[in-house]
């Protein structure tokens, strides 16, 4: 697995959920009801899913391991991307280090968060899905055909 190749790859997988898949879901109508699990919230989860296996088929990852590996690199990417996000947008918003380093303690929570649960799960399981059905195509096709007899 090229690590740079996929680095790259995340940033722009994040950048795609975070930006055009976030855009897309904004044109669904908006839950009257509120709670959690809304139409716009569910939309968001299965397009980002989509987005992550899409990209995983483009890396080339073969190998249900090599699918593990991207998809905790894609996650990883993403947490730390809003942590230094966060950092600094308060950095800019107030030019402050002390207000900085005051709202450090404020990203543990979020990191507690159901959301984070749901957010390696639409990086792992697309990712680990596509790799292994990748790989076990390539078995196939290096199978002699004596073999599969």
């Amino acid at each position: 697995m090229k690590w740079e190749r996929s680095i790259l790859i995340s940033f722009l997988g994040n950048y795609i959920n975070n930006n055009i898949v976030a855009g897309i879901v904004a044109l669904l109508p908006a839950s009257a009801s509120g709670g959690v699990f809304t139409l716009q919230y569910i939309s968001y989860v299965v397009l980002a899913a989509i987005c992550v296996a899409l990209l995983t088929w483009w890396l080339g990852a073969r190998g249900w391991m090599a699918g593990l590996m991207f998809g905790i690199l894609g996650f990883v990417v993403a947490v730390l991307t809003a942590f230094v996000s966060g950092i600094a947008g308060v950095l800019t918003q107030t030019g402050s280090l002390s207000q900085m380093v005051g709202i450090l303690p404020n990203f543990w929570p979020f990191l507690a968060n159901w959301s984070t649960l749901v957010l390696l799960g639409y990086w792992v399981i697309p990712a680990v899905l596509v790799a292994w059905a990748r790989g076990m195509k390539m078995q196939k096709r290096a199978m002699p055909a004596s073999a599969a007899m």
